[in-house]
């Protein structure tokens, strides 16, 4: 039997806290109209900056200054509300000094995953069934890229769960990277947080373009394939993925610009449509998005077309789990905005709905 469809998404919105940004936010989407609601502060924390959650949607967890790693709440909704309740703290002196970039949950909802752009490291957390967090196993980047600005040193900037739970990809900026990492979990004990550890996997790291700067990984629905956002060369670099081994050979290098845009490149943020057939791209300075098709035989892309985003710097954006909508946020002009996705084409349709969020950095649907 088919669910029915929902009357509206619930999204949290994770901000920069400056500009009159107090924390997490939330709004709903009207699924058929895509009206936005009025938005609505559900968490006070500094810079909760990325957003992710557990696969069964009970925890979510947000980057966080004083932990230095992350801060967890268990999620409560009711009928049109939602509440985040803080959970426990990790020790503080189990963590380095400086919050990562980014964070994933795996399949099982026992590791949180982190990628620490300013120390360049990753590390697997195990979770209990709490939610808490237990002590990081981490895995430190070394070496430096050809830009001596932005790649002085190791950057690691997304981590990506593969489609299996077997390996964890891990975008490094400053190295011009792509690392493989096999993830393993000792103990199966439900109440305790198990021993977590990431070793390189069978093909360990394939390189990207010379100061491309990888920046976020999303897989192909089916998995086979792969796409990397590179920040500072405006591509997306696509890949074969190899799920025995985490390999990720290169198919394609293709501009999320167009080819007569001069100014700064500033990639930001890649996502696949639910049904397989589209990617899409944010470009920051260009203050604009990519739709690109994707091949279902080869994985390769083939642009559609570039559109405004209506606001200056998408730095994040999100598609609604139905593929039917598009909400993009701009860090810079406090906005987010709605399109339309046609099903077929994969083009996007701005539509007249918005919301003032201050400083909104992610955008996670929720259902």
């Amino acid at each position: 039997m088919t669910a029915p469809a929902p009357a509206s998404h619930l999204i949290f919105l994770g901000t920069y806290t400056k500009n009159g940004s107090r924390g997490i936010y939330t709004v709903h989407l009207d699924a058929a109209t895509g009206a936005l609601s009025s938005p609505t502060l559900v968490a006070e924390s500094p810079d909760p900056a990325w957003l992710t959650l557990s696969p069964d949607k009970k925890f979510l967890y947000a980057i966080h200054p004083s932990t230095a790693l992350a801060t967890g709440y268990a999620v409560s909704t009711s009928g049109p509300t939602a509440a985040l309740t803080p959970l426990a703290a990790p020790a503080s002196a189990a963590f380095p000094a400086q919050p990562p970039s980014h964070l994933a949950v795996d399949a099982t909802g026992r590791v949180l995953l982190a990628a620490n752009y300013r120390e360049g490291y990753v590390a697997a957390i195990p979770l209990r069934t709490d939610g808490t967090l237990g002590p990081p196993a981490k895995i430190q980047h070394t070496g430096r890229g050809p830009d001596p600005k932005r790649q002085d040193g190791p950057h690691a900037h997304s981590v990506t769960v593969s489609p299996d739970n077997r390996h964890v990809i891990v975008c490094d900026l400053g190295l011009d990277k792509i690392f493989s990492y096999s993830l393993d979990r000792a103990s199966p004990e439900p109440a305790e947080w198990a021993a977590v550890t990431l070793a390189p996997a069978a093909s360990p790291f394939v390189a990207t373009a010379p100061g491309s700067g990888p920046r976020h990984f999303k897989f192909s629905v089916d998995g086979r394939f792969a796409y990397a956002i590179t920040e500072m060369g405006g591509t997306i670099e696509a890949f074969a993925y190899t799920a025995a081994t985490g390999a990720l050979t290169p198919l394609q290098v293709i501009s999320s610009l167009p080819a007569d845009f001069t100014g700064l490149k500033w990639g930001a943020e890649v996502r696949v449509h639910p049904g397989g057939r589209f990617l899409y791209a944010s470009n920051r300075t260009h203050d604009s998005l990519a739709v690109f098709a994707i091949a279902p035989d080869t994985g390769r892309l083939t642009l559609v077309v570039i559109v405004p985003t209506g606001g200056n710097n998408p730095r994040n954006f999100a598609l609604s789990p139905d593929g039917h909508w598009l909400v993009c946020a701009h860090q810079d002009s406090f906005n987010l905005t709605v399109f339309r996705v046609d099903q077929a084409s994969g083009r996007l349709t701005p539509t007249p709905h918005t919301a003032s969020v201050p400083m909104c950095v992610c955008v996670l649907f929720y259902g």
